[in-house]
């Protein structure tokens, strides 16, 4: 099994509000959420279910219309736990152009020891997304499982991307193969000013590698930065910049990012197996993935045309290759 995240399915509700905090009358069903569910279907897009995997706290309200949606993508890749707490929920409220999250449910974190017994145990790659702190208290955790090294890709949660937050962040970078921060969090993390530029976000890019990312130091960073594409930096070369798929040029392409970051990064892990470990090819994959997350709101659709499989109804190997062109081409 390659993939697994110890991210949370949510199921995500909507409050529509103007810029005074008024109902705007606008309603949005509940939609598939969680930045693990995501993460999970971007590693989906290139990869058969059997090598993808998350685990799905299922409460009795688990609305039956979402488990249907998953059972597209694959039934192996769900594994489900009973909870009698109910499925952990939250809202996304909108107001004017500012969006906030907030839990209504508690949430039921996953930890590494939960995979154990189940098919999802000891993954080659492991993806998680939480504060720096619950980071060291999870590769803890999967230090003391014999027999497993996993690739780790560590997404820092949004809001813990606070100076604050660089110490212990610093303390965990040795365990992590791949920090993943997007470039407004990285800045944050880092104390340098807003808006991010192409050089500052290289120069954040060399700064968390030289605070020592991975073992030895030998991790790499990719900082995801929107339109702008992602930037990898490891210590033997210089930052190289991968472009986006869609950029601000394809504005009516640009429907909704929720979730492009989390299934970006699993993208990235299908690219890692499918590139022989190639940080920057795997990274043209991710780039891919997050254009079809970013195309419509909540996931993305799934479809087989003639023995392949479609997203969107357009064929991500397709679009690799224009990227790798295009990227081709800019070197030109």
């Amino acid at each position: 099994m390659h993939f697994a995240t110890l991210g949370m399915f949510i199921v995500d509700e909507f409050s529509i509000l103007d810029e005074d905090g008024n109902p705007t009358g606008k309603t949005l069903a509940p939609q598939i959420g969680g930045g693990g569910t995501f993460s999970v279907i971007g590693c989906r897009v290139w990869l058969p279910p059997s090598e993808v995997g998350m685990i799905v706290d299922r409460g009795s309200d688990f609305p039956p219309s979402m488990e249907s949606k998953l059972a597209e993508f694959g039934d192996e890749i769900w594994v489900y736990r009973n909870q009698p707490v109910g499925t952990t929920r939250a809202v996304n409220t909108y107001r004017g152009d500012h969006r906030s999250f907030d839990y209504i449910t508690p949430r039921i974190r996953i930890t590494p020891n939960d995979l154990q017994g189940t098919r999802l145990e000891k993954p080659t790659t492991l993806h998680f997304i939480c504060s720096p702190s619950r980071a060291s208290a999870i590769m803890s955790e999967v230090q003391q499982i014999p027999g497993w090294n996993p690739t780790v890709i560590y997404e820092p949660i949004p809001d813990r991307c606070v100076p604050d937050e660089l110490e212990p962040l610093v303390k965990v970078l040795p365990l992590i193969q791949i920090l993943s921060p997007n470039a407004e969090e990285a800045l944050s993390l880092l104390s340098v000013p807003l808006p991010p530029t192409e050089k500052l976000i290289e120069k954040a890019a060399l700064k968390f590698l030289e605070l020592g990312v991975g073992p030895d130091g030998k991790g790499c960073v990719i900082i995801r930065s929107g339109s702008m594409g992602a930037c990898v930096a490891t210590k033997d070369r210089a930052p190289r910049w991968v472009p986006a798929f869609w950029t601000s040029k394809d504005e009516d392409k640009i429907i909704d990012v929720t979730g492009a970051g989390n299934s970006f990064l699993g993208g990235l892990a299908a690219g890692l197996l499918l590139e022989d470990g190639d940080i920057y090819k795997a990274t043209f994959y991710a780039s891919v993935t997050a254009s079809f997350v970013i195309e419509q709101g909540g996931l993305p659709t799934i479809s087989v045309v003639n023995g392949s499989t479609q997203w969107n109804g357009d064929s991500p190997e397709r679009r690799l290759h224009e990227l790798q062109t295009r990227q081709a081409e800019l070197k030109d």
